[in-house]
């Protein structure tokens, strides 16, 4: 089950960290067809946001036809992203090139804008 990080420093809206967060879990295979989100309530108290946030969150992910609730047993996985597994070895050649950025000393930000602009130059033009 997917466990959400609400980063109230981020600037992003907090139901948007949630989307973001299930789509990631979706491509790492950690969440797959048929598994169930967790409740509002467990998300609520796991996080001290408001019911209505997550609702909004698990609305937006209906919407986009990624999950679907199921009155009095909650939300459930229809179908799964990507196929970047978790166990992936390019996982941990990307774990190993973090860490070595920084014993570098990068800072987080440092990192994120020099894999988004590798990322720009091998994805030109991808949708995605």
């Amino acid at each position: 089950m997917v466990e959400y990080r609400i980063d109230r420093h981020s600037g992003v809206a907090t139901y948007v960290q949630i989307v973001q967060q299930t789509k990631q879990a979706l491509r790492m295979g950690l969440l797959k067809p048929g598994d169930r989100l967790p409740t509002a309530r467990e998300v609520v108290e796991a996080t001290a946001i408001n019911p209505n946030t997550v609702l909004k969150a698990y609305r937006e992910l209906e919407r986009e036809g990624l999950v679907e609730a199921r009155r009095g047993l909650g939300t459930f996985v229809r179908r799964s992203l990507g196929t970047a597994p978790a166990d992936s070895p390019l996982r941990t050649e990307l774990e190993q090139w973090a860490g070595r950025a920084r014993a570098a000393g990068l800072e987080r930000d440092d990192v994120a804008a020099l894999f988004t602009a590798v990322l720009d130059t091998h994805f030109q033009g991808d949708p995605t």
